[in-house]
């Protein structure tokens, strides 16, 4: 018998029982043991809450079989319902605010986001194809379309980014200047002038421009010759032999305007000078997101977009 059509006699408790027809446009059944014959109660179909089932979903972590159990529907319905969600976004008032802007990741398409540090509010988002500087002039000048104030910007080290806005004071994230330093020094260097160079961006957030400039031109000059050696390849030309280091240097002296920028407006604004507080946002969604492996694009986005709140 197949195992859709046995249903348990109302009678004598038999599952031998077979379908017999229908009666007033609903199914009966015959028991085959005791000739019983009843007829099936009509379903009734089950409401389901979208708003709790996608906060399941989303915020406590259930996948589409835990929900089937929890809500008594089956899992194409449960994604049924997932794509009706509807995320809404409550836009904030015009007001100043510092900006913090980064992209991060996700697989298939990048993520940009631009967050309020005063009030600690995701103010804007992009889904993009690559990390630009476009995309971040585009989403700027949005905010400055709907009357919000820009005080200073705090960003990563793009090549081009922090003179965009040249009105603007922009600082560079420390945290990623760092870790410019660290890919070509890498984070335990063997030789001498690598250590002391490591060294003095260990206490980099903990120091003033005057004082970095200082200990950064001394040690130019301590192994100025030493960075200047020269070697001859194959080709028989010339090539700079400490290259790495050297990159290291120049892009200190390239950022160092833009690395401070939170000290000398202290008195005035309260600027931070990292973007530790959207990278911590990009690895909550993240770690949320791997709970839910093999999403199509779309469901994603959705996903992220409801963990933002936008």
């Amino acid at each position: 018998m197949c195992k859709s059509y046995s249903k348990t006699c109302l009678r004598c408790g038999s599952v031998n029982t077979k379908k017999d027809g229908k009666r007033k446009w609903r199914q009966s059944y015959k028991c085959k043991k005791c000739l019983y014959v009843w007829i099936a109660k009509s379903r009734k179909k089950t409401k389901v809450d979208v708003e709790n089932l996608y906060r399941d979903f989303s915020t406590h972590k259930q996948t589409y079989a835990e929900l089937s159990n929890t809500y008594k529907i089956t899992v194409k319905t449960v994604q049924k319902y997932l794509d009706m969600k509807i995320n809404s976004w409550n836009r904030t008032k015009p007001r100043k605010i510092i900006l913090l802007i980064d992209t991060t990741y996700f697989w298939t398409f990048w993520l940009m986001l631009f967050k309020d540090a005063k009030w600690k509010e995701i103010i804007n988002y992009k889904v993009v194809d690559y990390e630009t500087n476009s995309g971040y002039y585009e989403g700027i000048l949005e905010l400055k379309r709907s009357w919000r104030e820009i005080e200073a910007i705090v960003c990563d080290g793009r090549r081009g980014l922090l003179t965009m806005f040249p009105t603007i004071p922009t600082q560079m994230c420390q945290f990623h200047q760092r870790q410019i330093i660290r890919r070509y020094i890498t984070k335990k260097p063997v030789l001498k002038p690598n250590k002391e160079l490591n060294e003095m961006m260990n206490w980099l957030t903990r120091t003033d421009k005057w004082t970095f400039e200082i200990e950064l031109e001394n040690w130019y000059k301590k192994y100025r010759n030493w960075l200047n050696e020269k070697g001859m390849n194959s080709e028989w030309k010339n090539y700079y032999i400490h290259r790495r280091t050297r990159s290291a240097y120049f892009s200190l002296k390239r950022n160092m305007k833009h690395l401070f920028i939170y000290l000398d407006c202290f008195h005035e604004l309260d600027i931070p000078n990292t973007t530790n507080w959207i990278e911590s946002v990009f690895s909550h969604i993240k770690y949320k997101v791997n709970l839910h492996r093999w999403l199509r694009d779309d469901r994603k986005i959705k996903l992220i977009l409801s963990l933002l709140n936008v």
